[in-house]
């Protein structure tokens, strides 16, 4: 398993600049100390979105040309299944609260120097920083969710790997009483003898976080895009000992943003975790819809490409 893991990390390689944020702090996408927040050169509609990315900087064609882009359905077959116990994970609370920014295409937290890190298969990524998507990139077995949190990590060879993590909204007593018949039904499946079978797929149960709600609760102070606010203190050991009790969904793809840089390490985290509607809907507020459209399955003709060839065949003229 370890040599198998040390070849998924070493398929993470440098690349060109990154154009967004999904790759910030990166080698991918350097800040100079003391310099300002970058505010985001692309978009989600129109002629700076998806569909336009490779049209905005020479060094975005794999956007639209890369046969291994994220995000991807989590499907069987699509992935490798890590478990927790071979995943070091290390994330040091924050009794002084951490740099949280608008960059106008997303919220970000800043983990530069903060000594979190992950080691996986032998080797060590420092965290850079996590930020948010809404909904969520990755599909759950083809279920959009919420949202999605992606913690950016680096190592010393300059390989990039990233951990997604799923966010679902709690619901409170309707959430509550779904659950409760879910197991029922589940218990007259195994009192009949059903044979149930393990899944790789993520758990349906999604675990509260108060990190998360602590860090949304400053939101409204990064309403501006270019704006920054230190957040209150965080307990980040919540959010490591809650992710760890699933495993990993692992494979090898891209950054979600331009310019789509392909060879980053992805680990979907099978534990999802959940927010209030209240705080959700002060997040949605503010990074309104920034998710880029599922990828095909990988290896396979990028859907941009597949788009183009299309609409070629039916544009010529008949014979």
């Amino acid at each position: 398993m370890a040599s198998r893991l040390s070849s998924f990390a070493l398929l993470a390689m440098a690349a060109s600049p990154v154009f967004g944020f999904c790759g910030s702090r990166t080698h991918l996408h350097t800040r100079a100390e003391g310099g300002g927040i970058e505010v985001g050169k692309f978009g989600y509609f129109g002629e700076t979105g998806p569909f336009k990315w490779a049209t905005l900087d020479a060094a975005n064609s794999a956007c639209a040309m890369g046969k291994n882009q994220s995000p991807i359905s989590m499907v069987d077959g699509q992935f490798n299944v890590i478990g927790a116990s071979e995943v070091k994970l290390e994330i040091p609370d924050a009794p002084q609260g951490i740099e949280f920014e608008n960059l106008g295409t997303t919220i970000e937290g800043v983990m530069e120097g903060s000594g979190a890190k992950i080691n996986v298969g032998g080797t060590e990524f420092e965290m850079k920083q996590f930020h948010f998507h809404q909904p969520s990139e990755h599909l759950d077995n083809g279920t959009s969710m919420p949202m999605e949190m992606h913690m950016v990590f680096q190592s010393a060879e300059k390989e990039v790997s990233v951990i997604g993590v799923y966010i679902d909204i709690d619901t409170g007593a309707n959430s509550a009483a779904l659950q409760a018949r879910h197991q029922a039904m589940a218990n007259k499946r195994f009192a009949a003898g059903m044979k149930i079978m393990p899944s790789t797929l993520t758990n349906s149960t999604a675990a509260a976080s108060t990190m998360l709600e602590t860090l949304f609760s400053s939101i409204e102070e990064i309403k501006t895009p270019g704006t920054v606010v230190k957040s209150k203190p965080l307990v980040m050991s919540e959010l490591v000992d809650t992710i760890k009790t699933g495993n990993f969904q692992a494979y090898s793809g891209s950054l979600t943003t331009p310019p789509c840089t392909e060879g980053v390490s992805w680990m979907v985290a099978t534990q999802k975790l959940k927010i209030s509607t209240a705080s959700y809907e002060k997040v949605r507020n503010v990074v309104k819809f920034n998710s880029r459209f599922a990828q095909n399955t990988l290896g396979s003709t990028n859907m941009l490409s597949m788009g183009a060839e299309t609409v070629a065949s039916v544009s010529k003229p008949a014979a």
